[in-house]
């Protein structure tokens, strides 16, 4: 969903021009349905809470980088239409009204009626070796690599947008957790009150027991002001001020994607058929290898059909200006090939030549590239499964000690100092599971990004 899927293909046929022009318009409904809820225009975020799938949605219809790219997107798709011309004959009209005057031996000027004239005219290329049709082909891979531009630009905003609503659940459930810490802070500060009342701790205790309330009141502060930043964040990528308020749906910790199970040699097979960049450079490939062509035929001859057709009104009647025929015309074919332009056509194919070669090693070094982000984005979600278990088990074990060592301090069994350890404990493992958990959300959505799939993170977060 929300994602323009182009399908590549070596040989180009009107088939392919539809299937893949219709891929544009569908992959762009969202922001279209959008439009007709005014959301462009909308000064407020939307009230209630908002899912990752409300935000994208928000997202596209919004941001002006995506409005940039489909802009661009229709500007290509509008010279790919203009190079049809080169099939169909070109007609041209003219119109002239001129008035003459002349002057004889005896310096008398004689002066003359108006004179109109109109004319057209029409050509049509018949044949030049290919030439208009490697022109063609070549704004048609343009087009298409545009295509996968835009598609690009649309799985990296999203990704951008993943990115900054997970960072908001983050700072979210850091404010819970030093909130959480804050009151076993208050309830210590508060134990150990009663405890130096009974006398049974020293002042100490106390002292110790305000630091620890007082660091984590803190804590809490720093926590909230992160959380506003995230906040402003993802206000800014969706085109609200900063300074509004947004609710966030929080997301399930369990994973159903099949990106999961997948190995790493079919994520790759995923991202030579899906990944934009790649498709985009295999397009540009294609685009540079008709140019070389049409550069090389530009030097063979072409056959075009003429014709037009004449009116002239001439009043004229003497010597000077004899009156001709009101109606006129020619038809005929013209034959022509460049002879010599100063060595401008053997530069222009080398320099096409270079452009293709330049084309192959960029899309050798796009796949390498893709090749690696892959691996890397693999490697980074298989460590974030790993360390968010890890974390889990830590939270699980420093929420027990926190408690026991309560329950110790209570009855004398513990100091002061042994329940701050362990307060200190769970807070941090309470962070680092927070961070863990949304880490490895957005892990596997770079996933997703890497094999040019971001639609499959979309789905697969649907259906938990």
């Amino acid at each position: 969903m929300f994602v323009l899927l182009g399908l590549y293909s070596e040989e180009y046929n009107v088939g392919d021009f539809m299937k893949f022009h219709i891929a544009v318009i569908v992959g762009f409904l969202p922001v279209l349905a959008f439009g007709a809820d005014d959301c462009a225009t909308r000064r407020t975020v939307p009230e209630g809470v908002q899912s990752l799938q409300d935000v994208i949605n928000l997202g596209l219809c919004r941001n002006p980088q995506t409005a940039a790219a489909y802009a661009s997107l229709r500007s290509s798709h509008f010279n790919k239409n203009a190079g049809y011309a080169n099939y169909l004959p070109s007609v041209s009209l003219g119109a002239n009204a001129s008035k003459n005057f002349a002057q004889s031996a005896d310096t008398k000027v004689k002066d003359y009626d108006w004179h109109y004239g109109a004319s057209i005219s029409a050509s049509y290329l018949i044949f030049d070796f290919g030439k208009r049709t490697a022109d063609m082909n070549q704004m048609i891979s343009a087009y298409r690599a545009a295509g996968f531009d835009y598609d690009e630009t649309i799985q990296n905003f999203i990704y951008g947008l993943v990115g900054s609503y997970y960072e908001l659940l983050n700072a979210d459930a850091d404010v819970e957790s030093a909130e959480s810490a804050l009151k076993v802070a208050q309830t210590a500060k508060d134990t150990a009150d009663k405890k130096f009342k009974a006398g049974v701790v020293a002042k100490a205790d106390v002292y110790k027991a305000e630091t620890t309330l007082a660091s984590s009141q803190l804590s809490l502060e720093r926590s909230k002001n992160n959380r506003e930043i995230a906040k402003g964040t993802l206000l800014t990528k969706l085109s609200f001020p900063a300074n509004q308020e947004i609710i966030i749906a929080d997301m399930s910790s369990s994973f159903g994607s099949e990106a999961e199970s997948e190995s790493i040699e079919e994520l790759i097979n995923i991202a030579r058929e899906k990944r934009p960049d790649l498709l985009k450079a295999a397009a540009n490939k294609d685009a540079a290898w008709h140019k070389r062509n049409s550069a090389f035929l530009r030097n063979l001859p072409s056959i075009s059909a003429n014709g037009s057709l004449g009116w002239n009104d001439n009043n004229l009647h003497d010597v000077f200006a004899p009156e001709t025929d009101k109606m006129n015309g020619s038809i005929g074919i013209r034959a022509s090939m460049p002879l010599f332009a100063g060595f401008a056509n053997v530069y222009g194919i080398r320099a096409a030549e270079a452009d293709y070669d330049r084309a192959k090693y960029n899309e050798q070094q796009t796949k390498n590239t893709a090749m690696m982000d892959v691996f890397t984005a693999y490697q980074n979600y298989k460590t974030a499964q790993t360390v968010l278990k890890h974390t889990g088990a830590l939270l699980k074990s420093a929420t027990e000690s926190e408690r026991v060592t309560a329950g110790m301090y209570k009855v004398g069994r513990a100091t002061m100092l042994d329940w701050q350890t362990a307060q200190s404990e769970l807070v941090n493992a309470q962070r680092q599971n927070n961070a863990a958990k949304y880490d490895l959300f957005v892990k596997r959505a770079a996933v997703a990004l890497a094999i040019g799939d971001i639609k499959s993170e979309l789905e697969g977060i649907k259906d938990e």
